[in-house]
């Protein structure tokens, strides 16, 4: 996997994946930045959290669950100090379907954390504490 980040003025970053994908980061005005795009700690989060959600739905789907939405909440705590490295994420998933069953939920929620989300479990790993929680909504109709 290979990634290419590109300085574009300022505190502005253009980052491209090597799919080909683009994403701006920049800092806020006080450090100079004009806040076209996440800072790149909160990439580092919505990475995570992607990671960890696409995990949860493909394993609901393969346990022919009908999932209608899933969205991952996650709040973080990072050190006061320089490095400000995350001590603390939590994620919380709302899932909504069709007669959602309480432990398939849980299990897949399990399974990313444990096993399935590289990001999470590489941050767990380097000392961050990641925790996980869940609830089944009914769907929207």
């Amino acid at each position: 996997m290979k990634a290419k980040i590109t300085w574009g003025g300022e505190v502005k970053f253009i980052a491209e994946s090597e799919s080909g994908h683009r994403i701006i980061m920049d800092g806020p005005p006080d450090y100079g930045g004009g806040n076209a795009g996440p800072r790149p700690m909160e990439m580092m989060l919505m990475g995570m959290g992607g990671c960890s959600a696409f995990d949860v739905v493909h394993i609901l789907q393969k346990s022919h669950q009908s999932v209608a939405t899933c969205v991952a909440e996650i709040t973080a705590v990072r050190a006061k100090e320089v490095p400000a490295v995350f001590t603390k994420i939590h994620l919380h998933f709302l899932v909504s379907g069709d007669n959602l069953k309480e432990s398939i939920v849980r299990n897949a929620v399990k399974l990313s954390a444990e096993k399935y989300c590289s990001a999470s479990i590489m941050l767990t790993k380097g000392g961050v504490e990641v925790t996980h929680t869940f609830e089944i909504n009914s769907p929207k109709v």
